[in-house]
C-alpha cells in the first residue's frame, strides 16, 4: 500500500513540475502598481500579480522563481543581468516615431532660470532614482565625464559622495534616507512609488514645485501644455526649447524592456500573454493618479519582441556599458601584461591556442592568453566585452562583428609574393560548387539535392551560395531548395543538420551541427568531406580546398581521394575540372581577417606582427607554426595563410568587404533566418552604437 502511495505521490509531483506555467506572475513594487496589476488580471486571467518592496527585491524574486517579470530600466537591467541573479531581456518598450526602442536622457529647467549645464554646481537637482538611466546614470556620467564632478573613485569614496559635494540639494530616491540626496524627497526616499518625487513624473513634479532646479528624465516627460515653461540644457552649455531632445540631450538610451529567467518556454508565454490583452490599456496609468508609468512607461506605444538570445550586454550596447562601468569604476582594467587575448573555438583551437601561448612566453611574460568559447558569435561577444581581444574570422563573420561595433586589423595573405611587399594586394579567394565528377549535378539541377556548407553565415558556404540562389527563387526558406544537409550552426531540428557528423561518437554526440572544429563537417574541409563521404551532392567550399586534400595531401580521411573524381559547377555552364575555378565560380570574395575593438587596433597588429616574424611561414622559431594545424585543419588561421597583413586604423568593416560582397549579403540579409542571432541582437535599436 506504501509503495502504492508513494508511487502515486511521485507521479503527482512529476505532474507538478512537468507542467509548464500557466500564467505569468509579474511582480509590482507599489500599491499602485498592484491595483493596475489586479485590475489587468480581471482582464486578462493570464497574469497573476506579486508585490515586492523594491526592484531589487522583484529581481531576487524572478531568479528565486517566485514571479516571472517587470519592466526595468537600462540601469536596473545592467543589475539584473548581472551572473548573481542572470535575467535577461525578453521585450523592449518602442515610444513611437519620436524614438521608438530608445530614448533622449535630458535636463529639464525651468525657462525663469538662467545657467546652463557647467553652472549646475550648488543646484538642487531631482532624480528618477538611484542608478536609473535617465535620472542617474547617463547625467552622472555625462557631468563626470566633462569634469564637473570630481570623484577620484569608489576606493576613496562613493560616487553618491561625490554627487552630494556638487548638488546643494537633491532627491534621489534609492539613497540614504538621512543623506542630502534624500533631502528634497517628500516621502521616504525610497525607489517607489510611496516617494512622491520618484521616477519621470515625481522627478518632474519636484521640479515643478520649486523643490529642484533641475530635473533629470526622459524627452517626453513634460506635459504638453506645461512646455512652454521649460527647457532643456545642452551639452554646449546652451539651451533648448522641449521639443529639441534630439540635438540636445546627454545620451540616447535603451528603452525599458520586460526581464525574466532565461528560458524560452517562459519568455513566448510571457510575450503572447501580453500580446492576448485586449480590453486592458497596458500604457495607460490615468486611473490611479497621480501615480504615473505603473508596470510600463505611459509613453508606450507597442512593444517589441527582441532577438533570441540577447542578453543585458547586447541590448544596452557598449556605450551604456562603459558608462555604468565608469559609475561603478568598474573598467576592466588594463591586464598589466601587454599580451593579447585570442579567441578560440573550440577544443582543438583551444589546444593549438595553448600551444602558441606558451611558445610566445618571454622572460617578461607572454604576448598571447588564450580565451575560448563554443562558437564564434560567443568569441565575438567576448571580444566585444572586453572579456577577448582578437580572433580571425571568415567575411561574412567580419559583417556580423562590423555590425557589433567591432572593426578588422589585419587580413590573411594566401600569396606568398605579395607578402614581401607593403601594400601588397589584398588576398580574396574564389567561392566554388564541388560536386562529383559524373554525378549528373549542374547548378540548374540542384533543387532537391543535399548540400555541404561550411557553416550557417560563412562566406563560401552560405552567404553566396544562397545569395545566389534567393536571387534566383526569391524564398528564403532554403529547405525547400535543397532536400537536406550540413550546415554547422543551423537549428539542430533544421534539415541542414540532418547529414552532420558530430565528433564520431556512437551517442549522446553534442557536436553534431555545431559551429566548431568538433563537428567533422564544419568549415572548409569538413564540408569537402561531407561530399566525399557521401552525405551531400554538392559541396560550397574555396577553391584551394580540393588541391589540399587530395593526391596524398591533408588528412587521413582524405588519404583515397583523387582530385580527378571531382567537378566544379556553376550558374550556366556545363561542369568544369577543379582547376578551371577562375572560369567556374559563385564570386571572388574577402580573405578572412583578425577583427577587434577599434581602440585595440594598434597593439593587435604590434603583437601579430611580431608573432608572424617568429613562428610564421619562414619565422625564426621553428618550435610552433601559426599557419599549420596538427590535430584538424584551419585552426586560428587558415593553413594556407601565407602572412597576415594590417589593415589601417579607420578602415571600414564595408570598406574592406567591398561592394560586390556587401551587396550579396545585403541581399541575403533580406531573410532573416539567415541573420545571425548575435547580429539582430547588435542591430536591434539605433542607440546600440555610437550616434
Amino acid at each position: 500500500m506504501k509503495t502504492l502511495l508513494l508511487v502515486a505521490l511521485l507521479g503527482c509531483l512529476a505532474a507538478v513540475f512537468a507542467a509548464p506555467a500557466e500564467k505569468v506572475r509579474w511582480c509590482v513594487k507599489s500599491d499602485q502598481e498592484l491595483s493596475k496589476c489586479t485590475d489587468l488580471m480581471a482582464k486578462a486571467p493570464a497574469f497573476s500579480c506579486v508585490k515586492r518592496q523594491n526592484t531589487i527585491d522583484c529581481i531576487i524574486a524572478i531568479k528565486a522563481g517566485e514571479a516571472d517579470a517587470i519592466t526595468l530600466d537600462g540601469g536596473d537591467i545592467y543589475t539584473a543581468g548581472l551572473n548573481n541573479y542572470d535575467l535577461h531581456p525578453i521585450i523592449a518598450e518602442d515610444y513611437g516615431t519620436s524614438s521608438e526602442t530608445c530614448y533622449y536622457a535630458v535636463a529639464v529647467v525651468k525657462k525663469t532660470s538662467t545657467f546652463g549645464i557647467r553652472e549646475l554646481r550648488g543646484k538642487k537637482s531631482c532624480h528618477t532614482g538611484l542608478g536609473k538611466s535617465a535620472g542617474w546614470n547617463i547625467p552622472v556620467g555625462t557631468l563626470l565625464s566633462m569634469g564637473l564632478i570630481q570623484w577620484s573613485g569608489a576606493e576613496d569614496s562613493p560616487v553618491e559622495q561625490a554627487v552630494s559635494n556638487f548638488f546643494s540639494a537633491s532627491c534621489a530616491p534609492g539613497a540614504t534616507s538621512d543623506s542630502k540626496l534624500c533631502q528634497l524627497c517628500r516621502g521616504d526616499c525610497s525607489r517607489s512609488h510611496s516617494e512622491p518625487y520618484y521616477d519621470y513624473g515625481g522627478a518632474f513634479q519636484c521640479l515643478a514645485d520649486d523643490a529642484g532646479d533641475v530635473a533629470f528624465v526622459k524627452h517626453l516627460t513634460v506635459p504638453e501644455s506645461e512646455k512652454h515653461k521649460y527647457e532643456l540644457l545642452c551639452k554646449d552649455n546652451t539651451r533648448a526649447p522641449i521639443d529639441s531632445y534630439s540635438t540636445c540631450h546627454l545620451a540616447k538610451v535603451p528603452a525599458h524592456a520586460v526581464v525574466t529567467r532565461k528560458d524560452p518556454q517562459l519568455a513566448e508565454l510571457i510575450w503572447t500573454s501580453l500580446n492576448s490583452v485586449q480590453e486592458f490599456n497596458l500604457f495607460s496609468s490615468e486611473a490611479y493618479s497621480p501615480a504615473k508609468n505603473l508596470m510600463f512607461k505611459d509613453s508606450t506605444v507597442r512593444l517589441v519582441k527582441l532577438p533570441p538570445n540577447t542578453d543585458s550586454f547586447l541590448y544596452l550596447g557598449a556605450e551604456y556599458m562603459s558608462t555604468i562601468r565608469s559609475l561603478k569604476k568598474e573598467q576592466i582594467t588594463a591586464a598589466t601584461s601587454s599580451a593579447i587575448r585570442w579567441c578560440a573555438v573550440g577544443q582543438a583551437e583551444t589546444h593549438k591556442c595553448d600551444a602558441w601561448s606558451i611558445n610566445s612566453m618571454t622572460d617578461s611574460g607572454t604576448d598571447i592568453e588564450c580565451q575560448n568559447a563554443a562558437t564564434v558569435e560567443e568569441c565575438l561577444k567576448k571580444i566585444m566585452r572586453k572579456e577577448a581581444d582578437a580572433m580571425a574570422v571568415d567575411g561574412g563573420q567580419v559583417y556580423t562583428a562590423g555590425k557589433c561595433g567591432l572593426i578588422p586589423a589585419m587580413v590573411e595573405q594566401y600569396d606568398q609574393a605579395q607578402c614581401s611587399t607593403t601594400g601588397g594586394t589584398a588576398s580574396s579567394y574564389y567561392a566554388v560548387a564541388v560536386v562529383k565528377k559524373g554525378s549528373g549535378v549542374t547548378w540548374e539541377s540542384l533543387r532537391g539535392k543535399r548540400s555541404c556548407d561550411t557553416g550557417v553565415g560563412r562566406t563560401a558556404g552560405w552567404n553566396v551560395p544562397m545569395g545566389l540562389i534567393h536571387k534566383q527563387t526569391g524564398d528564403c526558406d532554403f529547405s525547400k531548395f535543397f532536400s537536406e544537409g550540413c550546415a554547422p550552426g543551423a537549428d539542430p531540428t533544421s534539415v541542414f543538420c540532418n547529414k552532420c557528423a558530430g565528433s564520431g561518437k556512437a551517442v549522446g554526440d553534442e557536436s553534431k551541427c555545431k559551429a566548431n572544429a568538433n563537428e567533422q563537417y564544419y568549415g572548409y574541409a569538413g564540408a569537402f568531406r561531407c561530399l566525399v563521404e557521401g552525405a551531400g551532392d554538392v559541396a560550397l567550399i574555396k577553391h584551394t580546398i580540393v588541391d589540399e586534400n587530395s593526391n596524398g595531401n591533408g588528412p587521413a580521411w582524405a588519404s583515397g581521394v583523387n582530385k580527378d573524381d571531382y567537378e566544379l559547377i556553376c550558374p550556366n555552364k556545363s561542369p568544369v575540372p577543379v582547376s578551371d575555378y577562375l572560369s567556374c565560380n559563385l564570386a571572388l570574395v574577402p580573405a578572412h581577417a583578425v577583427v577587434t575593438r577599434p581602440e585595440s587596433h594598434g597593439d593587435v597588429v604590434r603583437i601579430l606582427q611580431d608573432q608572424q616574424t617568429k613562428f610564421g611561414t619562414s619565422g625564426s622559431d621553428p618550435t610552433f607554426k601559426l599557419f599549420q594545424s596538427d590535430s584538424g585543419k584551419n585552426l586560428l588561421f587558415k593553413d594556407s595563410t601565407k602572412c597576415l597583413q594590417e589593415i589601417s586604423a579607420g578602415t571600414t568593416f564595408e570598406q574592406f568587404l567591398g561592394q560586390e560582397y556587401m551587396g550579396a549579403i545585403t541581399s541575403l540579409r533580406q531573410c532573416t533566418d539567415s541573420t545571425p542571432d548575435l547580429e539582430k541582437s547588435c542591430t536591434f535599436h539605433s542607440c546600440q552604437q555610437k550616434n
